[in-house]
């Protein structure tokens, strides 16, 4: 069992009800949330009341946010704070596999030997991280999408649900893999890509055509 206290989740979100669920299989006892929204509800987890409450708290936080963007700002709002890695009992976690601080992996996912994941990743319900990947901070791989091997990802992508990135290739920072995109060559131009093969469809913001 865990004696941390009491854990803080910030946002009462479906998510962030998924990250209650692990975390209570994980041995926390006593869990709340903040959110900025009046209205928030986290079932049965009180809601203690806006964000910016984190700051007068001790912790061990958790950062359940969707958003890689909302996920960073608040992760660097709690520097100092103590920030909580969830697994989920029924995931496969390699060894020798790193998971960084903040980050989660939910039921019947994997992440194979020699995998790094950075800090706050998400590797939602049966996604897969295989050997020798690297991750950065803030990357969602979201349900059902599978990382081959020997992969680097850059931080903030979001690689969509049932997408598939084959082995040996690299993804810069900032992209969004659609929903079922195969990505089958390395991409260098944050921006979201779709398809099989994965196509740029819209580049990011303030990125030049190149």
């Amino acid at each position: 069992m865990i004696d941390s206290g009491r854990l803080i989740i910030i946002g009462a979100s479906g998510h962030g009800r998924v990250a209650a669920d692990i975390a209570e299989l994980m041995g926390f006892q006593k869990i709340a949330f903040l959110d900025d929204r009046a209205d928030a509800c986290a079932g049965p987890y009180p809601v203690l009341g806006p964000v910016s409450m984190s700051r007068e708290l001790d912790g061990p936080f958790f950062v359940a946010v969707g958003s890689s963007a909302a996920r960073r700002r608040i992760t660097e709002m709690l520097s100092g704070k103590a920030l909580v890695t969830l697994i989920h009992p029924q995931a496969a976690v390699a060894r020798t596999a790193e998971v960084g601080p903040g980050s989660i992996v939910m039921a019947c996912a994997a992440v194979n030997p020699g995998a790094k994941l950075g800090m706050g990743c998400i590797v939602n319900t049966c996604a897969s991280v295989d050997h020798d990947c690297v991750i950065g901070d803030f990357v969602h791989v979201a349900v059902g999408a599978h990382i081959c091997g020997t992969v680097t990802i850059g931080p903030d992508t979001w690689v969509g649900a049932g997408a598939t990135v084959i082995n040996n290739v690299d993804i810069c920072g900032g992209c969004t893999i659609g929903a079922g995109a195969a990505v089958v060559r390395g991409i260098t131009l944050p921006g979201t890509y779709t398809g099989v093969p994965a196509r740029l469809v819209k580049k990011a913001e303030g990125v030049l055509s190149v």
